[in-house]
């Protein structure tokens, strides 16, 4: 895929992603592309994986673009950031999560970073609401 159809696909899954969670970020982006497994996922959240690039099925070229079209997708549609910890899963120590092999703060930023559409959270919040019986 050359990088204006992985753009335009980073695009289309945004739309989706913010549709149906009300936020887009580059871990679920990954998943949905196709170029992270649930299960190599899961491996990292629990440490068995350093650092999540090494679990990517595409380059590190691939992956800068996929986190700019997110940053900009964003930016386009005025989403507020969101900057999100990942701790190690499972029990002992629960340690940072890392992202790349080189540590960089703005890479981990960009990986770390989810982007918000408020309205969308409160309508599937609002969906989400327990129904009561009004009835005595």
């Amino acid at each position: 895929m050359n990088n204006k159809e992985l753009e335009k696909k980073v695009k289309k899954i945004a739309s989706s992603l913010i549709y149906e969670k009300g936020y887009v970020c580059a871990v679920d982006m990954l998943i949905k592309l196709d170029y992270l497994t649930k299960n190599d996922y899961e491996n990292w959240r629990f440490g068995k994986i350093e650092y999540l690039e090494r679990a990517c099925k595409i380059n590190l070229s691939k992956l800068s673009i996929v986190n700019r079209t997110i940053k900009k997708i964003a930016d386009d549609l005025k989403l507020e950031k969101s900057l999100t910890g990942y701790n190690q899963y499972g029990k002992g120590i629960k340690r940072r999560l890392i992202f790349s092999k080189s540590g960089d703060k703005n890479i981990e930023n960009a990986y770390a970073t989810h982007y918000l559409y408020k309205k969308r959270i409160n309508e599937l919040k609002t969906d989400k609401a327990p129904a009561y019986n009004t009835r005595s």
